[in-house]
């Protein structure tokens, strides 16, 4: 097993900030739907969450498949912390100075029993998923060709997400058809904007690998 560096201990704590904080982003600011294109809808989470696939091909990229499965469960238990905080913070009493923003935050952060285990449940097999199918690509191309072998497993894993968060949390509430379709277009939009990212993971790989001690040693 390579001996990390004190560098390269930094660089992994940083990327595994981004990481969560992009995840946070999209569980919370993902309430916030937009108008999009054709008439159709998107949500706000858009932005972040391909960011929580492509960090761990990143990580995995210049670090290993050890410590990206590090990063997913880091993102589960923070997420299922999370979901407790949120859920033991609605049920405590409102004092009466505070009740001005008593129904925002109750709409805000009462995310049904459904929702927050759907969730939890697609996060973590997608992105372990995303991990496993990543170095599968990897056994099959090698090194070379990394937003190929990024890019597939993300069109994979992100279809996992789509369907099982959906699935688990409105089936049975919408309609099959609808259903069906908002998981195929979230899942597109959550692609193709994988693939916008695409060049900002080549430079998260370059900032993340130790040119001092490839210097070193001669690499």
């Amino acid at each position: 097993m390579t001996q990390l560096t004190e560098q390269s201990h930094k660089k992994i704590t940083i990327a595994l900030a981004l990481y969560l904080t992009s995840l946070f982003a999209a569980n919370t600011l993902g309430l916030k739907i937009m108008p999009f294109l054709f008439g159709s809808h998107l949500s706000v989470a858009v932005f972040s969450f391909p960011i929580v696939f492509l960090m761990t091909d990143v990580i995995g990229e210049v670090f290993g498949k050890r410590i990206a499965k590090f990063f997913v469960l880091a993102g589960f238990v923070s997420t299922a912390l999370f979901i407790a905080y949120s859920f033991l913070s609605l049920a405590m009493p409102w004092f009466l100075e505070g009740e001005w923003a008593r129904a925002g935050y109750d709409q805000i952060f009462g995310v049904s029993i459904r929702v927050a285990v759907g969730s939890l449940v697609a996060f973590l097999v997608a992105e372990y998923q995303d991990v496993f199918s990543f170095f599968f690509f990897r056994a099959k191309f090698g090194t070379k060709h990394f937003w190929l072998r990024s890019n597939l497993s993300n069109v994979w894993s992100q279809l996992l997400d789509s369907v099982i968060f959906m699935l688990i949390a409105f089936a049975g509430i919408y309609p099959w058809a609808t259903l069906m379709s908002i998981i195929i277009t979230w899942w597109l939009f959550k692609v193709a904007m994988g693939v916008l990212y695409t060049p900002l993971s080549y430079l998260g790989i370059y900032l993340l690998h130790d040119h001092t001690t490839s210097q070193n040693q001669g690499v």
